[in-house]
């Protein structure tokens, strides 16, 4: 699987989240081959703390594929998953992430907790590192930097 060409898929989308002033963080979900969803932050639209790249684009590719089984797929997410987003990937039984920049202040992939390969849980999901890391680093750094220049949260 070419990992970098889906993984500049998310990138694209966490590039409209950047447009619409989200945290530039986005997220596509495959399987064989095929894109099911693609999404991106959207808490500040939405006014939803769950509305998270991946949590879109989870319930998107749930609703495409009608299942709340996503077996076999793999969601690529241009930043490690946080806690709640490492629950809801275990939850949908999705086989493999992708993920680019890490995340010391909230992984729950590597950085500070390891959920999806956690033996005491019932699934465990394949983890793949570090794709595209410089850019999808690079846009949230850059956003937070401009957001701190303003005086903005």
């Amino acid at each position: 699987m070419n990992h970098e060409h889906f993984m500049a898929q998310a990138y694209a989308q966490a590039q409209t989240a950047l447009v619409a002033d989200e945290v530039p963080v986005g997220a596509v979900v495959v399987r064989n081959g095929r894109v099911l969803a693609a999404a991106h932050n959207g808490r500040e639209q939405l006014r939803d703390p769950t509305a998270h790249a991946e949590m879109i684009a989870i319930t998107q590719a749930a609703a495409a594929v009608d299942s709340w089984r996503l077996e076999g797929c793999t969601l690529y997410v241009t930043l490690e998953p946080c806690p709640m987003c490492a629950g809801a990937i275990l939850q949908a039984r999705i086989a493999t992430v992708v993920y680019g920049a890490e995340d010391p202040k909230a992984g729950a992939v590597d950085s500070l907790f390891q959920l999806l390969g956690d033996s005491r849980l019932n699934h465990r999901t394949e983890v793949v590192r570090g794709v595209l890391a410089e850019p999808c680093g690079r846009i949230l750094t850059d956003f937070f930097a401009a957001k701190r220049r303003l005086g903005k949260k």
